[in-house]
């Protein structure tokens, strides 16, 4: 069966970059496993948007985001609540507050600071350990289910947040069609996300930090724009979209590359007492969509 593009549904997909297969228990949520993916990386020749040839069985995945345990991201919520005010503050400079959905809520960071900004807050996250934490932590709403299968009224949000999450979906237009059913008509959705056509995703190719084991599709900004066309939304923003996180966090991903100089790195950040000061590298590699849902 032939490949179709994920972004415009064209046929003419062609090979981009080999990488080093991961299948069963490799096929994990693993951050450091840089240039480790599915199957190699096909390119649409009309749009430029890059896929796995070949995507991993359904089930496959879904069990590979249930089981999601990566207890290292709530040692980082300090970077993490910093980086969802910023995301918060461009959805209220287009939309008023009222009920907001985070699809992919992970830990609930996010959610919990639009609760306290005055958001009615929802969230679905299929990881067992990061929505039994965020129910449990934070006394937030969180469905653990599937995008696909959770139970939320349609039309009934002002805004719906989708970070970190398209580029791990198999069918990333299914999900836009999913999302537009939920918001209000004139509704934000808010994408963050690796944006494939960076200087440095480019340049490092498949060892690219964001080539990893569960990305399955790789946005850059003009195919991400057409398939939000596509699917009944219209681009509003597009910028780089940095997270903060501490220095500890960014020197582990190191590790990726090569230990040793990951451990040299750590090592040197610590003895000058900067470990633990957060930061926010702005890499240009990764973006912030903002779009509109039409009426």
């Amino acid at each position: 069966m032939s490949t179709l593009c994920a972004a415009c549904g064209g046929a003419d997909v062609r090979h981009h970059l080999s990488v080093k297969a991961a299948s069963g228990e490799s096929l994990v949520a693993n951050t450091t496993a840089f240039g480790v993916a599915p199957s190699d990386l096909v390119r649409c020749a009309l749009c430029g948007h890059i896929q796995v040839a070949e995507l991993p069985p359904h089930a496959e995945l879904e069990e590979a985001y249930a089981e999601v345990d990566e207890s290292a991201y709530l040692e980082e919520e300090r970077g993490q609540r910093a980086t969802a005010r910023r995301s918060l503050e461009a959805i209220e400079r287009r939309v008023d507050r009222g009920s907001i959905c985070d699809l992919g809520c992970w830990v609930g960071f996010l959610l919990s600071e639009a609760e306290g900004r005055g958001w009615r807050a929802q969230g679905v996250e299929p990881s067992r350990f990061a929505a039994d934490y965020a129910r449990r932590q934070f006394g937030l709403s969180v469905q653990n289910t599937t995008l696909d299968r959770a139970e939320l009224p349609a039309e009934s949000f002002e805004a719906v947040v989708l970070a970190d999450v398209l580029e791990h979906l198999p069918d990333p237009g299914a999900t836009l069609d999913r999302v537009r059913a939920l918001l209000r008509p004139g509704g934000v959705l808010l994408l963050a996300l690796p944006d494939s056509g960076s200087l440095v995703a480019r340049a490092l190719g498949a060892r690219w930090w964001s080539v990893i084991p569960t990305h399955v599709q790789y946005f850059t900004r003009p195919s991400l724009t057409l398939l939000l066309g596509r699917h009944g939304f219209t681009v509003e923003r597009v910028d780089t979209a940095p997270k903060a996180f501490t220095v500890r966090y960014y020197l582990s991903r190191l590790e990726g590359y090569s230990g040793t100089l990951a451990r040299a790195a750590m090592g040197t950040a610590e003895r000058l007492g900067v470990a633990d000061c957060l930061v926010w590298p702005d890499f240009r590699d990764r973006m912030e969509v903002i779009a509109r849902r039409g009426s």
